[in-house]
């Protein structure tokens, strides 16, 4: 059972360095892999969409600030880290510029999961 509710956390400015994001990505790929062979891709998402998990999981990955950047943060590790190929997830969109990429990206994820059209057109 998951638990619900929210969290303040203060928006600090700024971006992660460079030597973390690489070996947050290593850790996230391996965290990922784990949970999706031992109990599948929606317990997965389902572990993600839980705000204290995520929180948690941020820190796990050595991204200890406690702040709003977390989200954009640990989610854009999670795009880096993580193939629909390999393990039946697409993140997409992102932070700042890249975000304006999301259409994009859920129409090549869609189509790489063999979604319709139509789907496509509805979650874009």
């Amino acid at each position: 059972m998951y638990r619900t509710g929210t969290a303040n956390l203060p928006l600090h400015g700024g971006k992660a360095p460079s030597w973390l994001t690489g070996r947050m990505r290593k850790i996230a790929k391996e965290i990922a892999s784990i949970i999706i062979e031992e109990q599948g891709t929606d317990k997965f998402i389902a572990r993600l969409s839980d705000p204290y998990w995520f929180q948690a999981l941020g820190c796990v990955l050595a991204y200890d600030w406690h702040s709003s950047g977390v989200t954009t943060v640990v989610t854009g590790i999670l795009k880096g880290a993580l193939s629909a190929e390999e393990h039946g997830v697409a993140v997409c969109g992102g932070k700042g510029k890249t975000s304006r990429k999301t259409p994009s990206d859920i129409e090549v994820g869609g189509e790489k999961f063999g979604f319709s059209q139509e789907t496509i057109d509805d979650l874009t």
